[in-house]
């Protein structure tokens, strides 16, 4: 029965808890520690966990607690320190995405998985969504050919009080705007998908959030070795219609799921009808796929026990989520110095380095509203 500890007990917290809840056989949830005062005590009766210890000091819950995995769910500047110690105690550690703010940071964390021999994992949960699979089945497949251009719409609307909570909004402690922090779960799924690009350029605005320091759009295009790939990262979009869209040789696909082929006719225009026997067989991959037995959060925390169990790494991992920042640290050095940043970012690079990216960011408004809890 492995022992778990949870840092922070904000709302993400939740889905941690309910996670390692599923599966009551293998682990039990035994402390929670948060910097607020009697918060984790509070949030371990909430939940029922009767046997939990809060702690109001991470630290001393990682010396103490004899724990042998930690779920970290703070803020993103406090990632690196915190997988570290827990690491460095003995414990597997799963942070929350994104990894840490700076590709320096991320390093020693690996570092730190490295000399302690445990795991690192990674929040990306929308790898355990049965729709995400079938659309990586599909492309692995090879059915719709080389890919020629991905677009990638992550999608989201958050208002003015959003950023009132005391770490959000600035490039110190959020370590950047909606490119960062929402836009990650779609960049690790482009990667997932896609691979590393080669080349990434990018433009970054604050439209809408004038309580913010931060980038609250972006959009970036991504080089690979034939085609294109374009990234939009926005808390502005109404309706939060967020799409993931891939144009193959052969076929185009997309989640929400559509599927559509072309057919060349006389003098390469499409031929009425299209393609219905591609179409057919990317459905047939699709109908293929297998139902995931859990999702979300739960299917990354069964991941997770079951590499501990089974001695391998889990699905996605300490340098996956590294990836998913070193994208992100291109799409700000592009966005801020306005050129094209080449991949990959090595580590003589200014913007490798903890703390350049606060030097050199923009203030696009002055963080003017900052609450210790979020408005509910």
């Amino acid at each position: 029965m492995l022992r778990i500890g949870i840092i922070g007990t904000g709302g993400i917290a939740g889905a941690h808890i309910a996670g390692y809840l599923a599966f009551p056989d293998e682990c039990a949830v035994v402390a929670l520690a948060d910097v607020v005062p009697g918060k984790a005590a509070e949030r371990a009766a909430e939940f029922g966990l009767a046997d939990a210890v809060g702690y109001d000091d991470p630290l001393r819950m990682i010396a103490e607690a004899r724990l042998d995995l930690v779920s970290i769910a703070t803020p993103p500047s406090t990632h690196a320190a915190l997988a570290v110690a827990a690491l460095d105690a003995g414990a597997h550690v799963l942070v929350e995405k994104p990894m840490a703010p700076s590709l320096e940071e991320c390093d020693a964390m690996l570092a730190a998985q490295e000399r302690s021999g445990k795991l690192l994992s990674v929040v990306a949960q929308n790898r355990f969504r049965d729709d995400l699979a079938a659309l990586k089945a599909v492309v692995d497949s090879g059915v719709i050919g080389s890919v020629s251009h991905v677009r990638v719409d992550s999608a989201w609307w958050r208002g003015l009080p959003y950023y009132d909570l005391w770490w959000r909004g600035t490039w110190e402690k959020e370590g950047g705007g909606c490119t960062l922090n929402h836009a990650i779960h779609h960049i690790d799924l482009l990667l997932w998908l896609m691979g590393s690009p080669t080349e990434i350029t990018a433009m970054l605005a604050n439209a809408q959030h004038d309580n913010s320091e931060v980038e609250d759009l972006s959009v970036a295009v991504f080089r690979y070795e034939r085609g294109l790939a374009q990234l939009t990262s926005s808390v502005v979009h109404h309706g939060e219609e967020q799409e993931i869209v891939v144009q193959g040789e052969k076929a185009r696909i997309s989640q929400p799921w559509k599927v559509a082929a072309e057919r060349s006719g006389g003098g390469g225009f499409p031929e009425p009808g299209g393609d219905p026997e591609t179409v057919a067989a990317v459905e047939a991959v699709v109908a293929r796929h297998e139902p995931l037995q859990h999702h979300g959060h739960q299917g990354q925390i069964g991941d997770l026990l079951a590499a501990i169990r089974d001695g391998r790494a889990p699905i996605a991992d300490g340098r996956d989520g590294r990836a998913a920042i070193e994208v992100v640290t291109a799409i700000y050095k592009a966005g801020i110095e306005r050129e094209f940043v080449q991949l990959p970012l090595r580590s003589d690079d200014p913007y490798y380095r903890a703390g350049r990216l606060v030097e050199r960011a923009p203030r696009f408004y002055e963080k003017q509203r900052s609450l210790a809890e979020a408005a509910s």
